[in-house]
């Protein structure tokens, strides 16, 4: 009965008797009138216009996987803890749906044939081991305390987004592709940095009123969301931007500034130069105003490895920058706070060494696979630690945190096999410049910030992955090409070696 009648529906439409196609029409339109306006009156403009996002989001990864990744991207870098508005059980949130909605996708186009291959990457293999590594220590971590409902969501969170790598080495497999991913980061970066801004040279109750309003969402409210240094509400603001946290916005920045950074040096770079222009002064300010140590720490080790390798004179201005940054007036607080926390006199820093002095007693005491995600068995013993390396070891043990190390290192080698091949194509130096010189500025702010791993920021593991996903890549059009440019004598011979480079990754792991 419904198909006969959608069917005739179908039929009115493209009728050939216009008065009964434009009547058809006009009764469309007052349908659709009023339902919006009835769920505009019941729920609220603001979950009218969410559903309608979440309605075109879904048709959009309907048609192509590449939209689900670019939806991750853009959620992660601009509203990354937005939240249905309902429960269905528990409170899905904006990014959930996305990644579900991502792998949901790409497994149906398999069970329909509409792909039959499954890229794995040189470094396929470590990446599942580490996975496999991660859901061991999950259910290991049990025997010392039972999992929440939440506990169980973030879990799975963080495996679907480590996941991401093998979505996104399967599904980008044009340089198009490689390129419309790109410009979704490097925007991604500059709308977050553009908000972050906003919200700090705003009235404080400016910025409240609109943090109110995405209260709805999930987002916290009132003058209690706004960050200060050393909790003083007195002293000097960070900024947050949507991110809620200035370190894990900082950490935002490294990624995806850092990322952008190599194209100031292209002849043709992916945006018109004016515009990167504009991008990287947003991020390097946004940076700033985040009063965030470790991550300004990891964005400049991030520049000069791109200068060490490609641009010299990268290295050059940035001393220039740093001199002058160090002797401008209005640097001076954050020149200060920055000393202090090199000296250890401040609150934040004497918390944080505390931390570390814990974190180590736990590691010595669960070193081989760490106490899981869970809880620790002891009450005096606890899980958490401003660094990604020592919350790695404590969660996953030794053996976990040798496991991610491998796969980085792993990663990174595949990064440098590429830039020795990818001198003939500046647009593909740059980008494997700027995913090289990101990793290198997140694995420095690593040292001081756990938001690569961990389980309350799951955009930040989703973009992470997204991002190795791209590397690599990016490295196998760099390899590919060095195939068809090079003399025919040559070609079984690099063919041959890149088999061998493989099969020996696979026989480390």
């Amino acid at each position: 009965m419904f198909h006969a009648t959608f069917a005739r529906f179908q039929a009115l439409l493209v009728d050939p008797d216009p008065r009964r196609q434009r009547w058809v029409i006009l009764a469309l339109l007052l349908a659709s009138g009023l339902f919006i306006g009835l769920l505009v009156g019941v729920a609220g403009p603001l979950v009218a216009l969410a559903l309608a996002l979440v309605l075109i989001a879904g048709a959009l990864v309907l048609r192509d996987v590449m939209w689900g990744l670019v939806g991750v991207i853009a959620i992660s870098a601009l509203l990354p803890f937005a939240t249905l508005p309902f429960k269905i059980g528990f409170t899905p949130s904006f990014l959930d749906l996305a990644i579900f909605a991502t792998f949901g996708v790409w497994a149906l186009q398999y069970a329909l044939g509409q792909r039959t291959r499954l890229e794995t990457s040189s470094i396929g293999g470590a990446v599942a081991l580490f996975l496999i590594m991660a859901a061991f220590t999950f259910a290991m971590g049990l025997q010392h305390a039972r999992p929440t409902s939440n506990n169980l969501r973030q879990f799975m969170e963080m495996v679907l987004s480590i996941s991401l790598f093998f979505v996104t080495i399967n599904v980008v497999q044009t340089r198009r592709q490689l390129t419309f991913l790109a410009k979704a980061l490097m925007l991604g970066g500059a709308g977050a940095a553009a908000l972050g801004i906003l919200f700090y040279v705003m009235p404080q109750d400016a910025t409240v009123w609109v943090l109110d309003r995405l209260a709805r969402f999930g987002y916290p409210g009132g003058f209690g969301a706004l960050r200060f240094i050393n909790d003083d509400p007195n002293g000097v603001m960070r900024a947050i931007g949507t991110s809620i946290d200035p370190n894990v916005f900082g950490g935002l920045l490294i990624m995806l500034g850092v990322f952008t950074a190599p194209q100031l040096f292209v002849k043709k770079p992916i945006f018109s130069r004016h515009w990167i222009i504009l991008f990287l002064a947003m991020e390097v300010l946004a940076l700033y105003l985040t009063m965030s140590r470790g991550s300004m720490f990891g964005f400049g080790l991030g520049l000069v490895a791109i200068g060490a390798l490609r641009y010299r004179k990268l290295l050059v201005l940035g001393l220039i920058a740093a001199a002058v940054f160090f002797f401008l007036p209005f640097t001076q607080d954050y020149i200060q706070y920055a000393l202090t926390g090199l000296a250890g006199q401040d609150r934040s820093t004497q918390m944080r060494i505390g931390e570390y002095r814990d974190a180590l007693r736990l590691i010595s005491a669960y070193p081989i696979f760490g106490v899981g995600f869970t809880g620790t068995p002891q009450i005096d013993l606890y899980i958490g630690v401003s660094s990604l390396y020592l919350l790695m070891a404590e969660e996953m043990g030794l053996v976990g945190l040798a496991v991610f190390l491998i796969t980085i290192i792993l990663f990174l080698n595949a990064l440098i096999q590429g830039l020795r091949r990818s001198r003939k194509d500046p647009k593909l130096d740059a980008l494997l410049l700027g995913v090289l010189g990101a990793t290198v500025g997140l694995l420095a702010g690593g040292l001081l910030d756990h938001y690569l791993f961990n389980l309350t920021y799951p955009h930040m593991t989703s973009l992470l992955w997204i991002f190795v996903g791209l590397g690599m890549v990016a490295v196998q059009f760099a390899l590919a090409e060095t195939l068809e440019t090079a003399p025919a004598q040559l070609v079984h011979n690099q063919r041959s070696k890149i088999n061998d480079q493989k099969r020996s990754y696979e026989a480390f792991l």
